[in-house]
């Protein structure tokens, strides 16, 4: 059997990577090396499944209990003037922008549940 782990308290400062690697390196029977290769292989998969999101289709990757990370096309806009709103009467200059993949990262019920 193997030796018993410590027990898991909060951190007082944010945990490096190094630091997490560890941890869970120590609470299950994966080396170090290991964990390291579990989450390089998870961002690996993340970056295929969320890659080109499509201008109508964004796409979805889900970490089981977690979190879901969804992908969304935002196309480019072009310069263009339009009113201040600080300053009504006045038109403002709004700057052109190009196309860009958005981000959304939203907790599952079961994070939620944890805190």
């Amino acid at each position: 059997m193997a030796a018993k782990t410590a027990k898991l308290t909060p951190a007082k400062k944010t945990r490096t990577k190094s630091e997490v690697y560890k941890l869970i390196a120590e609470h299950t029977t994966l080396s170090r090396k290991q964990v390291a290769g579990v989450f390089e292989t998870l961002g690996k998969i993340m970056s295929v499944d969320l890659a080109k999101p499509g201008a109508d289709k964004p796409k979805v990757f889900v970490v089981p209990g977690m979190m879901k990370v969804v992908a969304k096309y935002k196309p480019a806009t072009k310069a263009t003037t339009k009113p201040n709103p600080f300053k009504p009467g006045e038109m403002m200059e709004v700057k052109a922008k190009p196309a860009s993949t958005q981000l959304r990262i939203r907790p599952l019920k079961a994070l939620k549940a944890m805190i």
